[in-house]
């Protein structure tokens, strides 16, 4: 298990009502469940000194992403409604970098894709944890086949030493396995899953 320190952040991604409560519209099975052990990575993080970071969808009323407009997602995660906002029982006591504003696809904590012109586009994470002096993510959170998995390899692909707490994340699986398969996808491109 990674122990935190100053150049160490802990990544916690998308632990939103649309996901992690029952009532959400993308509610991922488990999702609720994981906050009390999220909660004390977070106390863990904190008392270590690490940097702790939330990510957070926060989507237009409409965009290319969601089914009514042509995408594959319910509507979920709107900017300033109850789904967007970080579900009531997670300790949030970092900055929180918010992806999908302008409609793009943002699964990853680090960039979104602009779904008009397909360019990619950065977010503020990495410039927030390279003036922090992270060298160092822990990832846990919603969903592991989704954001997850794409913030974990966005992380190791830009020279961050990545792990991904298992205990600590729960998947989508549109299709069965699918979380399995991000899983191994991560260990594959260099990811430590604890």
């Amino acid at each position: 298990m990674t122990n935190y320190d100053p150049a160490t952040a802990l990544v916690v991604v998308d632990v939103q009502n649309d996901f992690a409560d029952p009532a959400g519209s993308l509610a991922v099975s488990g999702g609720k469940a994981l906050i009390p052990d999220i909660n004390a990575e977070v106390q863990r993080a904190a008392t270590a000194g690490g940097v702790i970071v939330y990510t957070q969808d926060w989507h237009p009323e409409s965009t290319p992403h969601f089914a009514k407009d042509g995408g594959k997602w319910p509507v979920h995660c709107v900017g300033g409604t109850w789904g967007a906002e970080f579900h009531p029982h997670l300790q949030v006591v970092g900055r929180a970098i918010r992806k999908g504003q302008q409609g793009e696809d943002g699964y990853s904590g680090f960039r979104m894709r602009d779904l008009a012109g397909g360019e990619e586009i950065p977010t503020d994470l990495e410039p927030f944890l390279r003036e922090g002096g992270v060298s160092s993510v822990v990832v846990c959170g919603l969903a592991t086949d989704y954001c997850v998995k794409e913030t974990a390899l966005d992380a190791v692909r830009l020279g961050f030493k990545t792990a991904v707490r298992a205990d600590l994340v729960a998947a989508v699986n549109l299709e069965a396995g699918d979380g399995d398969r991000a899983i191994e996808a991560m260990r594959a491109a260099g990811v430590e899953i604890e």
